[in-house]
């Protein structure tokens, strides 16, 4: 991992540039996804509890497909400070990030998560590159998928 992040909250805090490739391994098949992500206080929420909804937009290039794609999901602080777990916008639990140097090598908590969604296994990676760019790998393996998922993170000015 690079730097170290032990304010998560605050540093995902803003709007990034985002740019995935999107690499489907059983078929060769390769794609891409441009566009901004925007991490924004949910202020006003009656259990607000410093959690950060991220907002995704932009074009997806996937084969013979061109088009808009969106997706959010919720990241909420843990009693430790320094992880946020991730949830899907229907409440449900995706999984744990930390960034910071403690908890980075855990199997729990840190750089590195997994999520099981049926039948696939779903594996990810972070890697802090700087003050303003993120990178984390979506590593995807099963009976129904194989596919290496990149994205870069380029905070905006």
């Amino acid at each position: 991992m690079g730097s170290s992040i032990p304010d998560l909250r605050a540093y995902l805090r803003g709007t990034w540039n985002v740019q995935r490739s999107l690499f489907d391994r059983a078929t060769g098949a390769r794609g891409s996804f441009t566009g901004s992500v925007a991490f924004a206080a949910m202020d006003g929420a009656p259990d607000d509890d410093g959690a950060l909804l991220q907002r995704e937009s932009g074009t997806i290039r996937w084969g013979q497909h061109e088009g808009p794609a969106t997706r959010e999901y919720v990241w909420r602080p843990t009693p430790e400070g320094h992880t946020m777990d991730v949830y899907f916008p229907d409440g449900r639990f995706f999984h744990r990030v930390s960034l910071s140097a403690e908890l980075a090598s855990s199997d729990s908590a840190g750089a590195q998560a997994e999520h099981w969604c049926a039948p696939d296994t779903y594996r990810v990676s972070y890697e802090v590159l700087g003050p303003n760019e993120l990178r984390y790998e979506w590593d995807v393996k099963g009976p129904a998928k194989d596919l290496l998922l990149t994205t870069v993170l380029k905070r905006m000015p």
